[in-house]
């Protein structure tokens, strides 16, 4: 799935692509930055409701491609910045983790574990 598919099926917007084109395949929601640590798989998208520059951080340190936040919480320019500078897309929906993450495993995202 890119970005293009996952917007439409969390009425979603895009605020950065770092990779066009990218196929995102495994995703993991969670609000407590320090579980998102403990797994890596390529192309994998974070669910989250945690709109503060640790996800970028994290998002960073683990690998992630790309990061979902829910709820339509802000994103600041900082963690734009950040962003751009990590090559981590952003993503932002209205819709909760929970509408988020069934959306996207209804149309192929395959969990982490």
């Amino acid at each position: 799935m890119n970005l293009n598919q996952l917007i439409k099926f969390v009425n979603g917007s895009i605020l950065y692509d770092s990779l066009p084109g990218l196929e995102l395949s495994y995703a993991f929601a969670s609000d407590l930055m320090s579980d998102a640590l403990r797994w890596y798989k390529e192309n994998m998208i974070l669910i989250t409701g945690l709109a503060t520059i640790q996800t970028i951080r994290t998002a960073e340190l683990a690998g992630i491609s790309c990061i979902v936040i829910a709820r339509g919480k802000k994103v600041t320019d900082d963690m734009m910045e950040l962003a751009v500078e990590s090559h981590i897309s952003i993503v932002t929906s209205p819709m909760s983790v929970f509408e988020i993450s069934g959306k996207l495993y209804q149309n192929g995202i395959k969990p982490l574990y």
